[in-house]
């Protein structure tokens, strides 16, 4: 052993523990991890907000399964980051968030920007925690690196005393993260295989994280072999290709009510992952709370999940992808009760995704829009977005084929896409990438498309301009009709604004408009912006705001 920096020897821990990619704004207060990082064989992007920083990190975490790192400065920029810390939370991402500290020293006195993480962080985080001895640094990185990825994933935050960084001491590093991964007993699928054996009308739903490539694939073969219609949750349409025969759509907002029927009239409710939290649930109205556990399997790697909220007749403590092998195993039965299910799940999913039966106000029509990408990107794309209205084009038509395409947060945050995409494109080049963001989205953190274009990542983002915060206004409409108030936007010039940053700007008023200006996006090389400018009248694909205005005045 020789005598390391506290900052050298955590960039040493994050090496041995597989991390690829750093995403940060730096401060002062760990400049001695910032020196150390100069020798890493790390990325280091540097961000120009935390919030942006964070959730490049948490989108990480989504594309990898591995803990997504984010490193800020206290005060200021810890409560700035908070954000992407609860997206973490919300969405079971695996994330760790080095924060620098005041030294030890002033500590309690409130010193410059001083931050008790322990009680800002401790309703967010699964664990948060302070280094106190430089000595301790491989032991608390490796634990919060277990604490991230086991159970139920999550984030972890940790700070760091800016003298103690610089401290210099011998300790030895610690052995390589390896998560403890949670298999289904022969008897949990023995259990289940009798259930589904007994069932008419089942149907799996996948959602959560904690998933892989392979994960996947083996919930496909397992669909297959017992014919299930499978869906997905809110913003987890990566998890079952959309083009499979046994597909039946997403439970997100607003979904299929062919869908929402086929899941409260089955008689056996498979979730794998997930926790069918508010919105895919339909605001808790599709199994009855808590229930008495007649219809449910749950299988969740977070043991404190399972009968949280629904009581389980069989609970599976397991990972998804753990659970997903054990599934595909299990003997293909002779024959089944609910013959033809999946083909009349996947049927309905292909009538309400199909775009030709869309048609909204003014001359930018959306779902024309969604189709020509449907022809013309690949099919392993990655799709990033935020929250707002504008985000239901993507996740009802685009069809979702390949694993880690979409990073969207089920937590409903704005200002997600743009960072997201700076993850995605730095981790997979070799993709293509697209960035949906509303107006008010785009300008929540839109300064990273500065990081794009810092970075040279050609990702291109589609800003669905229509004036407004548009998702409150159809709420507003709705609620207290012709009362408009503090919905109203005013933008700048978005293309504009891509070519002030060096970047290639696009500006599209029709429909026909849409498919040139993104050709030329593409060739561009560069980071672009195509700002589609909408009618506001065009809320959702299948209602107007007069619609929505006037059916509530109605009442």
């Amino acid at each position: 052993m020789i005598k390391r920096t506290g900052g050298q020897i955590l960039v040493d821990q994050l090496k041995l523990h597989g991390t690829s990619h750093v995403f940060c704004v730096p401060g002062e207060s760990y400049l001695a991890v910032l020196d150390a990082l100069h020798d890493a064989a790390i990325k280091t992007i540097v961000c120009r907000q935390e919030g942006g920083a964070a959730y490049m990190a948490e989108a990480a975490g989504k594309m990898t399964g591995r803990p997504g790192i984010v490193m800020v400065t206290r005060g200021p920029g810890a409560t700035n980051a908070s954000c992407g810390v609860h997206v973490a939370a919300q969405d079971s991402t695996p994330l760790i968030m080095f924060v620098g500290q005041v030294a030890r020293g002033m500590k309690e006195r409130e010193a410059f920007q001083e931050i008790d993480c322990k009680a800002v962080f401790g309703s967010m985080a699964k664990w948060v925690v302070e280094i106190d001895r430089a000595e301790r640094i491989p032991e608390i990185v490796s634990r919060a690196f277990h604490v991230a990825t086991q159970g139920r994933p999550g984030p972890v935050v940790i700070a760091l005393p800016e003298d103690m960084l610089a401290d210099r001491v011998e300790v030895a590093d610690a052995p390589p993260c390896a998560p403890v991964v949670m298999k289904p007993g022969a008897a949990d699928m023995e259990a289940l295989r009798r259930r589904l054996l007994a069932a008419e009308r089942p149907i799996v739903l996948a959602g959560g994280s904690g998933w892989s490539e392979q994960g996947v694939k083996d919930l496909v073969r397992f669909a297959e072999a017992f014919d299930l219609p499978v869906a997905v949750t809110f913003r987890r349409q990566m998890l079952f290709p959309a083009d499979h025969p046994n597909f039946a759509g997403d439970l997100g907002i607003g979904p299929n009510p062919k869908l929402l029927q086929r899941v409260k009239d089955a008689d056996l409710v498979l979730l794998v992952g997930g926790r069918l939290s508010e919105m895919p649930s339909q605001s808790y109205t599709l199994l009855d709370i808590p229930g008495d556990g007649l219809k449910l399997v749950h299988v969740h790697p977070g043991a404190e999940e399972l009968n949280k909220v629904y009581r389980a007749g069989l609970g599976i403590l397991a990972t998804p992808h753990a659970f997903t092998a054990a599934a595909a195993e299990l003997p293909k039965p002779n024959a089944v009760n609910w013959a033809g299910a999946p083909k009349a799940a996947h049927a309905d999913y292909l009538a309400w995704s199909d775009t030709s039966k869309v048609r909204t106000a003014g001359s930018l029509q959306m779902a024309e829009v969604m189709e020509h990408l449907k022809q013309v990107m690949p099919a392993d794309t990655v799709y990033c977005n935020g929250a707002g209205n504008y985000a239901t084009w993507v996740h009802r038509f685009w069809p979702f084929r390949a694993f880690a395409s979409q990073l969207a947060p089920t937590s409903g945050t704005m200002g997600y896409g743009v960072p997201a995409s700076v993850a995605a494109k730095s981790l997979k080049p070799g993709r293509e990438v697209i960035a949906f963001a509303g107006d008010g989205c785009f300008m929540m953190n839109g300064q990273e498309f500065a990081t794009l274009m810092q970075y040279g990542l050609p990702v291109i983002v589609v800003v669905v301009d229509n004036g407004m915060y548009g998702t409150i206004r159809m709420h507003q409409e709705r609620e207290y009709p012709n009362r408009i108030s503090a919905t109203e936007l005013k933008n700048p010039d978005f293309a504009a604004l891509a070519r002030a940053y060096g970047g290639h700007g696009e500006t599209v008023r029709t429909t026909a408009e849409f498919g040139p200006a993104l050709a030329r996006a593409r060739t561009s090389g560069t980071p672009a912006i195509i700002h589609c400018l909408l009618d506001p009248e065009a809320i959702t694909p299948a209602r107007s705001l007069s619609d929505i205005r006037n059916a509530s005045l109605k009442k």
